[in-house]
Formats: structure tokens, sequence, C-alpha cells
């Protein structure tokens, strides 16, 4: 016999999963926005066009972002309301800080990123970029824990 509350638990769970998936989705919307507002050129069209230093670079932004989300949503309250704003919340302030650190290291390092982004094969220094990405998200991430 099913709990007479097993279906509106399910039914809540649901909604909850809802709410978090397209929270997630429209963060990891302006993650790429904000990294593409902060790059040379126009990073989606890059993208299309298969420069492949843009796709890796982007690539790695994209997990990265999604490392900040992921740890967001888990170090949420247990409440969805309060939960859904202190992902958003987080995960916003993530994403600028994470963005803000990788542009700083590429300033560092003397990296042209819009040559990088534009060039048709592969550089070492997109791998120090994306690298610099996944290690900023997973600090950002660790600092939201």
């Amino acid at each position: 016999m099913i709990n007479p509350g097993f279906f509106s638990v399910i039914g809540i769970g649901i909604g909850a999963i809802l709410l978090y998936a397209v929270l997630g989705v429209i963060l990891m919307l302006l993650g790429f926005y904000a990294v593409d507002l902060t790059t040379p050129g126009k990073l989606n069209v890059m993208v299309r066009e298969g420069l492949p230093n843009a796709v890796v670079i982007t690539a790695a932004g994209m997990i990265s972002m999604a490392l900040i989300v992921v740890t967001a949503i888990y170090t949420s309250s247990g409440f969805l309301t309060e939960g859904l704003i202190q992902t958003a919340v987080f995960g916003i302030i993530g994403i600028l800080a994470q963005v803000g650190a990788v542009r700083l290291v590429e300033w560092v390092m003397g990296i042209d990123i819009g040559a990088v982004l534009a060039a048709d094969r592969v550089l070492p220094q997109s791998f120090l970029i994306s690298a610099a990405h996944l290690a900023l998200g997973l600090v950002v991430a660790f600092a939201i824990i």
C-alpha cells in the first residue's frame, strides 16, 4: 500500500527538479554570455565556425560554470524558495568571480585571448586558459561550500 502523501512528495520533487533545471540553464547561459562579453569577438560565432581554441575554452568554461551551479544547488537550503534564491545569488556571484579571475590570469600571462580564440589551429595557450577556467571554477565551487 502506498502512503497517502507519497504522490504529493513526488509532485513537489518533480517541481523542484524542473525549477532547479530552469535556473541552472539560465545561470549557464549567463555564464556563457559573461565569458562572451569579456572576450573579443562573438564567441558563439567562433564556436559555430569550429575554431578549435574557441571550442576548447568555451567547453572548459561551461564545465567550470556547471561546477559552480551544481555546488550552489547542492549547498542550498532545504526550503525550495530559499534554495532557489541562494542558488541564483551564489551562482551569479560565482560566475562573475570565475570569469573575472580567468581574465586576470590571461592578463598576467600576457595572453592575447582574441588572437587565441581566432586561430584556426589549436594553440597551447588554449589549454592554459581552459585549465584556469576549470581550476577557478573548482575554487569558486569550494568557496560556496
